[in-house]
This record gives structure tokens, C-alpha cells and sequence, in this order.
């Protein structure tokens, strides 16, 4: 799994195969949800809420971070770690 970020059992990543609307996933537990990078909506799956809030205070402070990373990842290339959240 193309991991960029890992805090608080949350994993996040962006896989290099997919298309469509730059988003990434993430994973905790046995729960697994997708975010569009653009505006953080929840595109499927779920999280506990808590879990949910750690996720999107995590992207808006990284939202150009993963667009720089979702571009890597369409020219096949090696993503860029992003700072955990704190």
C-alpha cells in the first residue's frame, strides 16, 4: 500500500492505479473510507466520528500536499511522505 501518512492508528494512502476524482484513503481498524482532496467530502466507506474528525482536520492542513502526492501517483511515480498529525 502506497502509504503517505500514518498518526493515532490512522493509515492514509493514494494508490497509483486509480482515477478519477483526486482523492485518498484512509484506514483504521477494520474501517476503511475515501476523501476527495478538493473539498474532503467522504466519497465511501466510513469511520468512527472521532476517527472522522482526526482524518479531515489531517486534510485540510495537508490538502496541497496531497495533490502534489495525487499527481505522483498518475505519473507513476514515488509519493512524498506527509507530516502526522499531532
Amino acid at each position: 500500500m502506497p502509504e503517505i501518512s500514518r498518526f493515532l492508528g490512522i493509515v492514509v494512502a493514494i494508490y497509483w492505479q486509480e482515477h478519477g476524482v483526486p482523492h485518498f484513503h484512509a484506514k483504521y481498524g477494520n474501517y476503511r473510507a475515501s476523501f476527495a482532496i478538493a473539498d474532503l467530502r467522504l466519497l465511501e466507506g466510513r469511520l468512527p466520528p472521532r476517527v472522522m474528525g482526526f482524518v479531515l482536520e489531517w486534510g485540510v492542513l495537508h490538502q496541497e500536499e496531497l495533490m502534489e502526492d495525487w499527481k505522483l501517483a498518475e505519473a507513476k511515480k514515488p509519493l512524498q511522505a506527509i507530516e502526522p498529525l499531532e
